[in-house]
């Protein structure tokens, strides 16, 4: 959704029919996920939906106490929340949760469809705009020199069903569609304040909106501040007179309830869960989980929260006048998270927000963050970060440290930023031409050179591993199913002469040298080989790590297949063949669970053998790879130790090992039909085939980094015989953006901002060379 028109902008869209199928598929999407979201609320029984709903329907709810809201210690909301919401409770309880189910569907599509209006715009595409979004009739109120516009109609288009599905996925939706929450009103009275009603002329409008939202959850009257540092004082008034108002109404409604809200209860202190709960992510609430209490914790609590305040109020003004009022509104919400005293998951929408906000001159780091933002709102924190006690701090503070980090510390791009439409373009090269003609069949699979970002890098390892564990944990397939499974692979091994694994498990038994050993292996090196020969090519080869890395995530996704379709016990689970497990210990094969072991993860994802897979793709790529040959057979050791270890130790039959072997094949031949040779051309060679000069050298054996085979430097012998003709094409990339030639003089005639430019970066490589 950030930068939603560059894909939709300049002829990337192969014309109507294209962008039109992109719009169907976008829509189909989030209509899939409405309903799936939907589903999975109305399926459930009456008595296990919609939670919170009953302290709006059940026996001691609004509906019906005769006493103070608060007196349960149910209710949560504001006094005039109580008194304001009770129709639509009232509604929620005659129709079982089917109507508030619907109604809060119908919230989350209105709120995708405001913000995908709001999106910031690019300099000079269209009229001025009156610094909050909104297209100015007459130009009064913009920021002068600006001329900022709105995004195209395509771009909304296609923005929209992006807005609502993301919403669709984020636990704060998810959480109020489960609870039955009504924190979606406060968010969805904002945006229609700032961008859905004309206030371009200081109409009450906006004010009034904000203020009903500020009244339904109070730190929303920090949006009062932003409307007055941004030139819109009339409406921040109308905030607070629209605020007080409705206060006032509830206390002359609810005078008790109002008085126990306002000296016990302000902002929300002190109701729903522990403040110290993980739930609430606020810095109170992570103040009080690091131990702190009292006098000291209070004080502590509001000398942060006006720093928060004073940082984030003013980077948001600033973004605001600067023609992203989105982002400016999303800063705001997360800087109310963080000093509110309480700010449970449902509450923290406004962190979603701040995925529009743009990060980084090149093009390589424009999806970090929103990628950032994304998994931090979809997936639970131990997703994101393993078990360790010394990221719990960290784990658990998740959401609270990412909307104090837009707040305060995310250095957004501002539109007046020569990068904010055209960041550096990203240096690509093809492979070498393959023996086939149709590799690669993937060709829009372009192979880059430069070194991936390493925060998105060990986001999507943790992330993937850990839907990897849930996959395999999940294809369990049954005890029944997995022992005959396991009988045929007896039957088969018996038959090619190759039902070795008792053998090898008692004779190493009777070694405890050799028990010892393999024991070891078998519990030590399963991931930290793999992850160094990842990490080793990420600082060293670039290029070759994206194709190791591919194939490793192929052979992986290929296993989880072979668990689902095929669930096996290994030798140390089937009663009465005499396996001795000597890594885990002896098992009580008569409780169906196998004891505590079962419990931590899947005991039947036996074939394939990802032990010996994972293995065996790193002694191919240390063959392939390693410059010395005593590496090359230093790695071949590794998976031949492997393979060992996981018939010794009875973990795997022989043929979960071939199997292994199978899916590790099959990822490195998919990586090579889709993306073509490991091997690339050299960067001027790349640009002048894409000139249709290819010259005859991309068959020389010289490897994408410059290195011949026999681990000789080709580049520098390339520079030496060029000398300081050769540049590089980022940096002059960078140069031709400031305006400069790539020795730093200006160049005649130059400017500070770029023209527009609607060229891909095959055409820029092209006018480099």
């Amino acid at each position: 959704m950030a930068n939603a028109e560059r894909g939709v902008r300049g002829g990337t869209v192969a014309g109507s029919n294209g962008f039109g199928a992109a719009r169907a598929l976008l829509w189909a999407l989030a209509a899939g996920l409405a309903v799936r979201q939907a589903v999975a609320v109305l399926r459930l029984p009456p008595g296990e939906r919609l939670l919170d709903l009953e302290t709006w329907t059940g026996e001691n709810g609004v509906l019906h106490v005769s006493g103070s809201l608060y007196e349960s210690g149910k209710f949560t909301g504001t006094p005039f929340a109580g008194l304001v919401l009770k129709p639509l409770g009232r509604a929620a309880e005659q129709t079982l949760g089917v109507a508030w189910t619907f109604g809060t569907l119908l919230l989350v599509v209105a709120l995708g469809l405001v913000a995908a209006r709001a999106l910031p715009g690019v300099p000079g595409l269209s009229g001025p705009t009156n610094g909050t979004g909104a297209r100015s009739d007459s130009g009064t109120g913009t920021r002068p020199g600006t001329g900022f516009g709105l995004p195209s109609r395509r771009t909304r288009l296609l923005a929209a069903p992006v807005a609502i599905s993301l919403l669709m996925l984020s636990l704060p939706v998810r959480n109020s569609f489960h609870l039955g929450q009504t924190s979606i009103i406060p968010v969805l009275l904002v945006l229609l304040g700032f961008f859905a009603v004309r206030g371009d002329r200081g109409e009450p409008a906006p004010g009034i909106l904000i203020g009903l939202g500020a009244a339904l959850q109070p730190a929303v009257l920090l949006f009062a501040p932003l409307l007055w540092l941004t030139g819109r004082r009339r409406q921040a008034l109308t905030t607070l007179a629209t605020f007080a108002a409705c206060t006032a109404l509830a206390g002359v409604a609810l005078p008790s309830d109002s008085w126990t809200y306002v000296t016990r209860h302000l902002a929300g202190a002190g109701l729903g869960e522990s403040p110290d709960s993980l739930a609430n992510q606020s810095l109170h609430g992570a103040l009080l989980r690091f131990g702190l209490e009292g006098p000291l914790e209070i004080a502590l609590f509001v000398v942060l929260a006006a720093a928060v305040c004073f940082v984030g109020l003013r980077r948001a003004a600033r973004y605001a006048l600067d023609g992203q009022p989105l982002l400016a509104v999303a800063l705001t919400g997360c800087v109310a998270v963080a000093v509110s005293p309480t700010a449970w998951q449902h509450q923290l929408l406004w962190l979603l927000l701040a995925v529009v906000g743009r990060v980084g001159t090149r093009a390589a780091d424009r999806p970090v963050w929103p990628v950032v933002v994304v998994i931090v709102m979809t997936l639970p924190g131990r997703m994101m970060l393993p078990n360790m006690t010394v990221l719990h701090p960290v784990r658990d503070n998740v959401l609270l440290i990412a909307a104090l980090a837009a707040a305060c510390a995310v250095p957004f791009l501002t539109r007046e930023s020569p990068y904010f439409a055209h960041p550096v373009p990203t240096e690509y090269a093809k492979p070498v031409e393959a023996r086939w003609r149709h590799v690669p069949l993937a060709p829009f699979w372009r192979r880059l050179v430069s070194r991936p970002n390493l925060l998105l890098e060990l986001l999507a390892i943790r992330v993937g591993y850990s839907v990897y564990s849930h996959i395999r944990a999940a294809a369990t397939g049954g005890r029944e199913a997995a022992e005959s499974h396991a009988h045929q692979i007896v039957a088969v091994e018996e038959a090619l002469g190759i039902d070795i694994e008792r053998w090898v498990n008692h004779a190493v038994v009777k070694a405890s040298w050799a028990e010892g050993f393999f024991d070891f292996y078998y519990t030590s090196f399963h991931f930290v080989v793999p992850l160094s020969i990842l990490a080793v090519l990420y600082v060293r080869r670039p290029a070759d790590y994206r194709w190791a890395r591919a194939s490793l995530a192929f052979a992986t996704l290929l296993a989880l297949l072979g668990f689902w379709l095929y669930p096996l016990a290994p030798p140390r689970l089937m009663p009465g063949l005499d396996y001795i497990d000597t890594v885990h210990g002896p098992q009580d094969l008569a409780n169906p669970d196998y004891g505590a072991m079962t419990t931590i993860t899947n005991q039947y994802a036996a074939m394939p053998s990802l032990h010996f897979g994972w293995s065996l793709w790193c002694g191919i790529v240390i063959v392939l790879l390693a410059p010395k040959l005593w590496m090359k057979l230093l790695g071949l050791l590794h998976p031949l130790f492997t393979v060992c270890a996981i018939v010794a130790t009875a973990n795997h039959w022989v043929l979960d090992a071939a199997g292994g072997a199978v899916v590790v094949g099959v990822g490195f031949t998919l990586t090579y039909v889709l993306s073509g040779p490991r091997r690339l051309r050299p960067a001027e060679t790349t640009a002048r085939a894409e000139a249709g000069a290819l010259s005859g050298t991309d068959h020389d054996g010289t490897d994408h980094n410059g290195t011949d085979h026999d681990g000789r430097d080709h580049a520098g012998r390339d520079h030496a015989r060029t000398g300081s003709d050769r540049t590089d094409p980022e940096r002059e990339v960078t140069g031709a953006v400031k305006g400069r030639e790539p020795s730093g003089r200006k160049s005649p005639g130059s400017v500070t901002e770029p023209e527009p430019r609607d060229e891909d970066p095959a055409t820029a490589a092209r006018k480099i060379t």
